[in-house]
């Protein structure tokens, strides 16, 4: 276990959901999504908001998996059925000069078919409260498979800590994953990782929440797309009156006309809403000191 300090930057590496690295070597069990860390923070405590900032997340190598040939029946209606295709290709080519992926195998009709990348880090997790042991694959109050496509290059994702030094993990790099990743998988790819440590005395949110040079982002995750956003929901709510003092009237008429939803998992143990709003539509609002 590294032992780093607020303020202070790792540069790590991560494998891949299958455990395999840049040489596409397996370096550990391939038990779904392995992390790199845990990275114990120095100072940070039961209450406190770890804030971690991706300064890098790329790729280092040139292919990627994606094993889901069928759209996830978590994704669709009751009704409706997803064929499984024969002998269909799992491996994508990714050219990090051009920051393009093409089907390594595609098929006649998508010969032409490339998608930009858009490299992000599908977990970033602190240690759970009450000492629980949660599976990789899941998600909650403490982080984990957020797979939100948004948690990427110049992100911050703060997180409440609930162990003595946090207990930071990250790890789950995509390539690039569409919202919701309906298939089960984004392009599952190992990277290289820079992020940047801090901590905040005292509790903000009892959820993740994240931001950008252009957006504050609070995460919902439960058992379903409703309560997800309602989740979502309320911790943008509560964001909006620890930082700026609103009442519950100012805060509805902010949201009513700002707030925007990203569905940003749909297939795994839990749903993953993301309730957010521009950073410009709240500079005429004075912050709390």
């Amino acid at each position: 276990m590294l032992h780093v300090f607020p303020g202070d930057t790792i540069r790590t590496k991560t494998v891949d959901s299958a455990g395999l690295d840049e040489h596409q070597k397996p370096r550990v069990l391939p038990a779904g999504n392995p992390q790199t860390g845990p990275f114990y923070i120095e100072g940070a405590m039961p209450g406190d908001t770890l804030a971690v900032h991706f300064n890098k997340i790329q790729p280092n190598r040139d292919s990627a998996t994606q094993y889901r040939d069928a759209i996830d029946p978590r994704a669709l209606q009751a009704r409706e059925t997803s064929t499984r295709v024969s002998d269909w290709s799992h491996t994508w080519t990714l050219d990090r000069a051009k920051g393009i992926a093409t089907p390594d195998q595609p098929s006649e009709r998508l010969k032409n078919f490339s998608i930009k990348l858009e490299p992000m880090i599908g977990c970033v997790s602190v240690a759970p409260f009450w000492k629980q042991a949660i599976s990789s694959s899941d998600l909650g109050p403490w982080g984990g498979n957020l797979d939100y496509n948004q948690i990427r290059e110049g992100t911050t994702v703060y997180l409440p800590v609930y162990q003595a030094g946090a207990l930071l993990t990250v790890g789950d790099g995509h390539a690039l994953q569409g919202d919701g990743e309906i298939t089960g998988q984004g392009l599952e790819v190992s990277m290289n990782v820079e992020f940047t440590v801090n901590v905040i005395q005292g509790e903000y949110l009892d959820q993740p929440w994240t931001e950008d040079a252009t957006y504050i982002m609070v995460s919902g995750v439960d058992g379903s797309l409703t309560t997800a956003m309602q989740a979502a929901t309320s911790g943008l709510a509560k964001w909006l009156t620890k930082r700026y003092g609103l009442n519950a009237a100012e805060v509805a008429t902010v949201l009513a006309n700002t707030v925007r939803y990203d569905i940003a998992e749909v297939v795994d143990p839990h749903v993953h809403v993301v309730a957010k709003v521009r950073k410009d539509s709240l500079q005429p609002i004075s912050a709390l000191k």
